[in-house]
């Protein structure tokens, strides 16, 4: 998943270094935090969350194939 998470942000955001992708896993669920620069936060969040919930969805159509819940925060850097 974290791949995943990964690359779709890389094509989204102005600045693809600054991308970090970390992965934490417990009893319940996948745990993909991302983390942007301050500058491209807004295009991975999208108008009305509209870019991440899509990030979401998509992430969540991969998992189906694990049984497992995934759940992709997006940190504010700063």
């Amino acid at each position: 998943m974290k791949e995943l998470v990964e690359v779709i942000a890389k094509a989204l955001v102005e600045n693809p270094q600054a991308v970090e992708v970390s992965e934490r896993e417990n009893d319940r669920a996948i745990i993909v935090e991302l983390k942007v620069a301050p500058s491209d936060m807004g295009k991975v969040i999208g108008k009305q969350g509209r870019i991440a919930k899509a990030i979401r969805s998509v992430v969540k159509a991969a998992a189906s194939k694990e049984d497992k819940k995934v759940i992709v925060d997006i940190i504010d850097a700063e």
